[in-house]
Formats: C-alpha cells, structure tokens, sequence
C-alpha cells in the first residue's frame, strides 16, 4: 500500500534553498526555468517539525559524526575520569562507523561518515559503555601497552571494545528504532547489515511556471555616523524569486511497518505525523530576511493499494500561466486537477482507495477532484489514515457504495466528501449513499480484492 501526496504552495518573494552561489536553486523543466526546493530541504524541515514529533511521541533522531559527544555526554558527570572518557567513545564511534576502526584524519573527534541513530539506540550505548567500563578501559590500556612493545595477550586486546560494536550493529540491524529515521532511511557503508530502506520518497518541489530570477540591492545605515558624512555602514545584494511550488511525495506503507518492526499504531502515526508535518513544514532560508511563511493552497492525498505512483509533475510541463485575473494558485490547481483526471481515464481508478483533498479557496476551478474535498485538515488527515490497513492480513476500505445489501461491511456513517471516486457521484448520484470501512478478513492487505458489489469505478 502507498500514501501520495500532492502540494501547491505559493510563495511571496523568498531564498528558501540556495545553491553554492547564495542564489535560489533552480532547473530546467518543459523547456523553461523554474524555481526548485531540494527534496533534502524539504525532508529536514518536515524532520524538525513539532508536528512530525507530536504525532508519532518520539524524539528526532542524531545524525552526526560527532557521535563521541553524544556518547560522552553524562559518563564525565558520572565520574569517569575524562581520559578514558575519550579513549572509550573514541574507540567505540571507530569501530561501528569503520571496519579499519578509522576517525577523520583531522579531527579525531569526528567519525570519517556521518550515523544516523535514535534517541533510545544512543542510550541504550551509553547504559553499555558505563556497564562494561572497567572491561573497555582495560581492553584499551592492553591494546596501548602492546603499541609500546610490552608483554600483553593480544587476543583479548579488543574482544570487549568488538564486543560492544558488535552488539550495537546487532541492536541497529534492519530496525530503525525512530519514525525519521524509518521515513527517510539510513546507509552505513561499512555494515550493510544496519541500512535501513527509506520508506518515503520525497520529490524536489518546482514552480508550476516559468520564473525569472531577481536580485535586491541592500545597505545599512551607520548609526554613529554624522549628518555631514556620507556612505553606509555596508552595501550589498542577495537574490530572490517568488513561485507557486508543485510537492510530491510518497510512503511506502509494507516498507514503513518493516522499518518499525511491525508497529501498526506507531506506523499509523508516523503517517499521521508526516502528512502535518509536510503542510506545517516550509524551509527556513532566509526567512529573516523575507519572511516567507505561506501555507499550502492545495492539498490532495491518495491512498492505492500498489501499482506504479502517480507524481503530477507533468500536468506543469507546459508552464502555467497568470490567468486574466491574475494569480497563479487557481491555473495550477486546474491543471493538477485536469491532468488527475486523464490519468485515471486512461489506466484506470482500480488500485485507488481514498482521496482527499484540501482546498484554501473554495471557489478553485476543480471537476474531477471535486467530490473529494474535506471541511479541515483533521478530516483531510484522518481520511488517509483510516484507509490504512487495520490489521495483518486485512485491508480496512473507505469507498463510496450504495445503499442496501450491498453495504454490508463493517459500520457505516453519513458519507464525507472525503472518499469519493472520481465520477461516483454523477454514477451514483440518485441513490442514498453511505461511507463503509471494514477489514476483509484472510486477504493480504496489499492485495484486498473487492470489498462490495457494485462498488463504483
């Protein structure tokens, strides 16, 4: 099963993600520029979200190669001397980052890669460390007598600091331990055993339009300068662009219950916390300086069952432009809206199981995604969440279906407008219809079958 979500954000005049010249990012797309946000911006904002954090009620996760002074921290104030204290985080961060037990030529602080660890896996290190103390201090005096060329038995020389490392590539293999780190993965060249497969894919965001970079020429004012002085304290320019944003992104849902070791309620949450996260979310570059802290216009999420995603990007290939009354939000929206409704003409709405969309301006110009619109971002949330599977082996459904013997699943309530299929209700319109979700007991989730007869298409 997948979650995709589908984003138009407008932006006032930002420099949200520079490139290495202090200029906003920007590519080539239908044969225009258009401004971009990098999917690795994008996914470090939606990571340090309050929101992301207070739905799933767990911390963000460390990425660092300074993982002596996250392994440090505590075992000084405990009273170890501060010798060891080094010698031992030092020894352990080599080993679990490097087979040859190497540091960063320039800094023996740092790892030579970054690792990326939760909360509860640093803790769990630290709780070891002080329990076998006396083991790795030993371990490490031996190690250095014989580097001096005193008697030593060399085969217990490292057997405790290896111990350790081993136990912490055990403890981390295929288990991400934390939502962001079972989101967006994790890669440790040296033991493969500990990478974690990424279970979203976050496309980079670009202008639904053609954009025109633009430069702001800036000074400031000498304050202790006299009137008869001339100058300014400094000069200088920084540029600027100003777009309406496309974002796409999709979870793999059997590939996030994986990386949490098949915990439904945290996976759940995490789902939850990321669709939050990702409208709360907006990068923080230059924002001193333009304050560009404009919500999304648009939100449109799909549940499927499997199948080939669908990124809308192309309904932008041909640049949108400013329509008679001005504004790019509206034509952008038309096209998403259209080109979803060739999609699903063309190869079908069978792997679908919910839409939802959210809409800041009720008067935008939708005909196939109509009939999806929630009232408020919780209805718009929880319409994706309840098409999640509600257990191993079941799939729960939210679909539009008649009344009578026909509707029989589950419990059934007053239909939202979250759920609909497209054309359901020109199909279905003249019958009382009702939303039904249910789990269909035996059937592999991804794979669930039909759930009622005369389920509409």
């Amino acid at each position: 099963m997948f979650i995709e979500l589908h984003m138009i954000q407008s932006f006032g005049p930002s420099n949200l993600n520079r490139d290495d010249t202090g200029s906003p990012k920007d590519c080539e797309f239908g044969g225009v520029r258009r401004a971009r946000i990098s999917s690795q911006c994008l996914k470090f904002s939606i990571r340090k979200s309050p929101a992301f954090q207070a739905s799933t009620g767990v911390e963000e996760s460390v990425r660092t190669r300074y993982l002596t002074r996250a392994l440090s921290e505590g075992l000084a104030a405990a009273g170890k001397p501060e010798a060891e204290v080094k010698r031992v985080a030092q020894a352990i961060a080599a080993g679990y980052t490097s087979k040859k037990n190497e540091m960063d030529k320039d800094d023996p602080e740092r790892t030579k890669i970054a690792v990326y660890l939760s909360r509860n896996d640093i803790e769990w290190i630290k709780s070891e460390l002080s329990a076998r103390w006396d083991d790795l201090v030993s371990c490490l005096d031996l190690e250095s007598a014989e580097g001096k060329g005193k008697k030593g038995k060399s085969g217990a020389s490292s057997s405790a600091v290896q111990a350790l490392v081993k136990d912490m590539i055990r403890r981390t293999a295929k288990r991400a331990g934390a939502p962001d780190i079972a989101m967006f993965g994790r890669m440790l060249a040296d033991y493969p055993d500990t990478n974690v497969d990424a279970a979203c894919q976050v496309a980079h965001a670009i202008s639904t339009h053609r954009v025109t970079m633009e430069m702001d020429f800036f000074s400031a004012v000498d304050h202790l300068q006299r009137k008869e002085e001339t100058g300014a304290a400094m000069m200088g320019f920084t540029s600027f662009d100003s777009a309406c944003f496309y974002r796409y992104a999709r979870i793999d849902w059997d590939q996030l219950l994986t990386n949490l070791s098949e915990e439904r309620d945290l996976a759940k949450r995490t789902v939850e916390g990321f669709l939050r996260a990702a409208t709360e979310a907006v990068p923080s570059g230059k924002q001193t300086n333009f304050a560009a802290n404009n919500p999304p216009s648009f939100l449109f999420a799909v549940a499927r069952r499997d199948g080939m995603g669908w990124s809308l990007a192309n309904a932008f290939e041909r640049p949108v432009r400013v329509h008679r009354e001005g504004g790019l939000v509206a034509p952008s929206v038309q096209a998403l809206d259209s080109y979803w409704g060739r999609l699903c003409a063309l190869y079908g709405t069978d792997p679908l199981i919910c839409t939802a969309v959210l809409a800041l301006d009720s008067d935008l110009p939708l005909v196939y995604l109509k009939d999806a619109q929630c009232r408020s971002l919780g209805e718009w949330v929880k319409a994706i969440t309840d098409a999640l599977p509600a257990a191993k082996g079941g799939h729960e459904r939210t679909l539009v279906a008649t009344g009578g013997a026909d509707a029989v699943l589950g419990s059934s309530e007053p239909l939202s407008r979250a759920g609909y299929w497209p054309g359901a209700l020109q199909e279905r319109g003249d019958r009382p219809l009702l939303r039904c979700t249910g789990t269909i007991p035996g059937v592999p989730h991804r794979r669930p079958g039909r759930v009622a007869p005369g389920r509409p298409r």
